[in-house]
């Protein structure tokens, strides 16, 4: 008997997560997302490009983890003559697997849904899906706090903003001077289901990042 969508929907399911999930007695496929379980506690001043990835280095590690490279998933703009960073160029080609061996996406394409069928078809990040390095379940919509904000700086094609406005409070280096493209993990409220481009912050930092329903957390893939 087939399950209906608003059943799965109930059992806090996508049909998506089902099927990504590693085959019946094969061990998981190691972790290679997650949200981060802390943040830095500056705001959105997290060193950088460089020390948002050691931030997912360290948790990695402290889980447990195999792999050995992590980036955030963090677009930067072009600045002191530097070129502009696209989240998506950094993270490697995919398929990755949350911490409990359910797949996220297959590759960028899928992330992104570069296509018009990988659109329709919407990737597996999901409040039931993008949990912590620990294996938790980040809150969203509707808990006590509200944290489903998630720092990235992008569009939703995962590349930098090149209008000239501040999206990435200075290339994370500040806590004071611009705002934060954000994300919505649990893909709900803003306006849209983005999970990495729904609104911007109301600045950089931690006071701001909470009011707007975040804590500073970071999407972390591994290459």
């Amino acid at each position: 008997m087939k399950l209906t969508l608003s059943l799965l929907g109930a059992l806090g399911l996508t049909a998506a997560s089902i099927f990504a999930q590693a085959p019946q007695g094969a061990p998981p496929p190691p972790m290679s997302f997650f949200i981060t379980s802390v943040g830095l506690g500056k705001g959105a001043d997290l060193g950088g490009l460089e020390g948002a990835d050691a931030q997912c280095q360290k948790l990695a590690a402290a889980a447990g983890s195999t792999k050995t490279t992590w980036h955030a998933y963090l677009s930067t703009s072009a600045k002191d003559g530097k070129p502009a960073m696209n989240a998506r160029d950094r993270i490697g080609n995919g398929p990755w697997y949350n911490a409990k061996g359910a797949r996220i996406a297959k590759d960028l394409a899928d992330l992104h849904g570069d296509t018009l069928e990988a659109a329709r078809q919407g990737n597996n990040l999901s409040k039931a899906t993008a949990f912590t390095e620990k294996g938790a379940t980040v809150k969203g919509f509707g808990d006590t706090p509200n944290e489903h904000d998630m720092l990235t700086g992008s569009k939703p094609d995962g590349t930098a903003y090149t209008d000239g406005v501040d999206h990435t409070c200075n290339n994370w280096t500040s806590s004071t001077t611009g705002t934060a493209q954000l994300g919505h993990h649990d893909r709900t409220g803003g306006g849209n289901t983005s999970w990495n481009s729904t609104h911007a912050s109301r600045g950089c930092s931690q006071e701001n990042l909470i009011s707007t329903g975040g804590n500073a957390y970071l999407y972390c893939f591994a290459q």
